[in-house]
């Protein structure tokens, strides 16, 4: 059996796996508790409260609110999934 090498990907921070867990983390944090919350803060202090709507229809449009924010919360993982390995310019004399 022919020995198997292990890969290594080279990076410039060796706590880069740190950081990685750690912006997930954020994340999932985020994607839990806050369309939740805008969800009932919306529904009762924004539609029935503010806006003076009626219960099934300050349901429907709080989903909404909800549904905007899960999406937001994505598009801003993607976002930083994609940059955080971006090196930053090194400038050269």
């Amino acid at each position: 059996m022919a020995d198997v090498q292990q890969i290594r990907f080279p990076t410039e921070d060796p706590n880069h796996v740190y950081k990685v867990g750690r912006t997930m983390l954020i994340f999932t944090a985020m994607m839990v508790t806050l369309p939740i919350f805008l969800y009932f803060f919306s529904k009762s202090f924004v539609f029935e409260g503010v806006m003076g709507m009626t219960r099934p229809n300050s349901y429907f449009y709080a989903a909404i609110v909800a549904i905007i924010a899960v999406h937001i919360v994505l598009g801003l993982f993607i976002y930083a999934a994609f940059t955080e390995g971006a090196s930053k310019p090194v400038k050269k004399d």
